[in-house]
């Protein structure tokens, strides 16, 4: 009689774990993405808006990139440099959506999105004079080539040169010369 009950338990188990087992491999890609979501929505956004989207359109895109990451790792591809890969598809879309001119920012989103985000100082005087060199970085920053603005956003948000060739599809060297003029330029701003 022992053998009965632990037998019938193991097997109403059994077919319930088979048919849970897709469910859980889903549930972890869910979790991945959700982590990965989390870690580089903001990032995401802010490129996106560095290459001219309005927030709106950013959002969408980003919503985008991480539903695509999601098919991407359920269809067990690739998950090397998962960072690349997915700015690599936010500049991808972000291009597209901006060719189709859905809600384009005039002269990229960069300098309203520093402005609204720096932390004011106490001083009005201090105010003023931290707001004409915003203005002026974000004139520098609208007035580089497009390339140069890419690739400084993207090393902006951490990543490394060999990232930035992939993400943007050019060389190293172009990674680097283009990140040596931008800061080049953004320097010779009057600072204070």
């Amino acid at each position: 009689m022992n053998d009965t009950p632990d037998a019938a338990p193991l097997e109403n188990t059994l077919p319930l774990d088979i048919e849970s087992a897709p469910r859980r491999e889903t549930s972890g890609i869910e979790e991945e993405v959700i982590g990965l979501l989390e870690q580089y929505r903001v990032r995401v956004l802010r490129y996106l808006c560095c290459l001219g989207l309005s927030i709106e359109d950013g959002e969408e895109v980003a919503q985008e990139v991480f539903l695509l990451l999601f098919r991407h790792l359920r269809s067990d591809k690739s998950r090397a440099n998962l960072r690349g890969w997915i700015f690599r598809v936010a500049h991808n879309l972000g291009l597209k959506r901006r060719r189709e001119g859905m809600n384009c920012v005039q002269g990229g989103g960069l300098g309203s999105w520093s402005l609204e985000s720096r932390d004011p100082s106490p001083s009005p005087e201090d105010l003023v004079l931290e707001k004409q060199r915003q203005e002026r970085l974000a004139a520098v920053f609208s007035a580089l080539p497009a390339q140069q603005q890419w690739c400084l956003s993207l090393r902006a948000e951490g990543l490394r040169y060999r990232e930035i060739a992939e993400v943007l599809g050019i060389s190293l060297g172009n990674v680097s010369q283009s990140l040596a003029r931008a800061i080049g330029r953004l320097s010779r701003v009057d600072l204070r």
